[in-house]
C-alpha cells in the first residue's frame, strides 16, 4: 500500500503523535510524506525532516526561512515559508492531511486540503467553529472525506457507526473539567498561568491546556460537533467525566447508549483516521479494566465554565458569531499569557464582544468566501483588543 501524506503543524502534540503513528506503520505501508510545516520550531522540524525525507517544509514564519533553508541545505528537501507556502502543500495530492495547525491560521490550509480532495484528517476546531456551514459544503462540493481527529469527535464518529441521525436522542461530549475541576468560583478568580497550564490527565501545547482549564475548548467542541454530525443543539450534552476514560457517548431513541473508551493517547484517533475504515495496531496500550478504579460523571457547572453557555448562544444565532466567538477567545487567551488580564476576565472579555452592538448587528447570512470569515475575525479581534477592565 502506498499513501501520499501532508502534516500540517507537524511539530505540536498532534503532528509529533501522527509521526509516531507513521514510525509505528514502518514497512508495513509505503508512506510518503509531501510536506511538513510549522510555525516556529525549526529545530523540531528539521530533526523529523532529516528522518523522514519530505519533498517540502515549510515554515509559516517567514523571518525564519533562512534558518530553516541553511540546516537544510545538504538535504534534497525544497525550503519554503509563508502562508501562500502553506497553501501550496494543499495542492501537492496527498491522499491523507493532518490538519492540526492550532488557532484561526489553521482554517486555510484546512479549506484548502478540502478543495483538493482526499483525506482531512481534521484537529483544527477553529476551521468548524468559523467557517461551519460553508466548511461542510465545501466538503460535499468536493467529495473529499472528512474525518474527525479531536478525541471526543473521533469518539463520536465511531459511535454513530453511519446510523441514522434520526435514531440519536443525545450526543453526550466528556470533558476532564481541567485542573480546576474541583476550585470554588471564588478560588478561580485568582488562577495563574502555572496553574492553567497543569492540565490533570492531558499533555497538550500551552493554548489548548488554557482552552481545557477555561473549558472553552468543550465550548469550540459543542460547536464543532453542531456542525460535523449536523445535529440540533438541543441534542448536545456535556458531562464531566475526570478519568478521561470514556472520549464521548451517543445516546439512541431505544434507549442504547455506546460509548468509545480509550487510554488518554492521541495516537488512537489519529491511527483511526489514517487507516478508516480498517483498523489497525497504532501503538496504544488496552485499557486493564482490573486497574481501573472508578469511572466517575459530573454536570459541569457553567457559573465556573461560563463558556458552555456562550457555545449555545453562538450555536442558536449561527452564522458570523461563531468567527466572532473564536476571535474574542483567541485575543482574551493571548491577554491572559502576557498577564494582562486574568484567567476568569477571559469569559468576561469574550461575553462582552458578544454582545457589542456592532456584533450583534452583523448580518448573520453574510459569510458566501474565506475572505468574508477573515474581514469578520479581523473586526472582532481589534473590538476583542480594545476591551479594557478595572482593576
Amino acid at each position: 500500500m502506498s499513501r501520499k501524506v501532508v502534516i500540517f503543524g507537524s511539530t505540536g502534540s498532534i503532528g509529533q503523535n501522527t509521526l509516531e503513528v507513521l514510525r509505528h506503520e514502518g514497512n508495513s505501508v509505503d508512506n510518503k510524506i509531501l510536506a511538513m510545516t510549522a510555525n516556529n520550531n525549526i529545530e523540531q522540524l528539521c530533526k523529523d525532516a532529516k528522518e523522514f525525507s519530505p519533498e517540502r517544509v515549510v515554515t509559516a514564519n517567514e523571518s525564519k526561512y533562512f534558518e530553516l533553508k541553511e540546516m537544510l541545505c545538504n538535504y534534497n528537501i525544497e525550503v519554503c515559508a509563508g502562508k501562500e507556502a502553506l497553501i501550496e502543500c494543499a495542492q501537492m495530492g496527498a491522499d491523507w492531511t493532518m490538519a492540526s495547525i492550532v488557532g484561526f491560521d489553521g482554517l486555510a490550509p484546512s479549506l484548502a486540503s478540502v478543495s483538493h480532495g482526499g483525506v482531512l484528517a481534521l484537529a483544527n476546531k477553529e476551521s468548524l467553529v468559523c467557517a461551519g456551514d460553508f466548511f461542510m459544503k465545501k466538503v460535499r462540493e468536493s467529495g473529499s472525506t472528512l474525518l474527525p481527529v479531536d478525541s471526543e469527535h473521533n469518539a463520536i464518529f465511531q459511535c454513530l457507526n453511519k446510523e441514522p441521525l434520526e435514531s440519536v436522542e443525545k450526543i453526550i461530549i466528556t470533558a476532564s473539567g481541567g485542573p480546576f475541576r474541583n476550585w470554588s468560583s471564588e478560588k478561580m478568580l485568582s488562577a495563574n498561568l502555572k496553574q492553567a497550564l497543569s492540565h490533570p490527565n492531558w499533555s497538550m501545547g500551552n493554548r489548548i491546556s488554557i482552552d481545557s482549564a477555561s473549558m472553552f475548548n468543550k465550548a469550540m467542541e459543542l460547536i464543532e460537533a453542531k456542525h460535523l454530525f449536523d445535529i440540533k443543539p438541543s441534542k448536545l450534552e456535556v458531562v464531566i467525566h475526570p478519568e478521561s476514560i470514556i472520549h464521548s457517548m451517543v445516546n439512541f431513541c431505544d434507549g442504547s447508549i455506546i460509548a468509545q473508551l480509550g487510554a488518554h493517547d492521541m495516537k488512537g484517533a489519529i491511527g483511526y483516521t489514517l487507516n478508516y475504515p480498517v483498523r489497525k495496531p497504532v501503538g496504544v496500550a488496552n485499557l486493564d479494566f482490573f486497574k481501573l478504579k472508578k469511572l466517575t460523571f459530573e454536570k459541569p457547572d457553567t457559573k465556573k465554565f461560563p463558556a458552555l453557555k456562550m457555545a449555545e448562544e453562538v450555536m442558536a444565532k449561527g452564522g458570523a458569531l461563531g468567527v466572532v466567538f473564536n476571535a474574542a477567545k483567541e485575543i482574551a487567551l493571548d491577554r491572559f499569557i502576557s498577564g494582562e488580564i486574568s484567567f476568569m476576565d477571559m469569559n468576561e472579555l469574550v461575553e462582552r464582544v458578544l454582545n457589542l452592538p456592532q456584533i450583534l448587528a452583523l448580518d448573520n447570512n453574510s459569510i458566501t468566501s474565506f475572505e468574508d470569515i477573515e474581514e469578520i475575525n479581523s473586526f472582532a479581534r481589534r473590538l476583542a483588543s480594545q476591551i479594557t477592565f478595572i482593576n
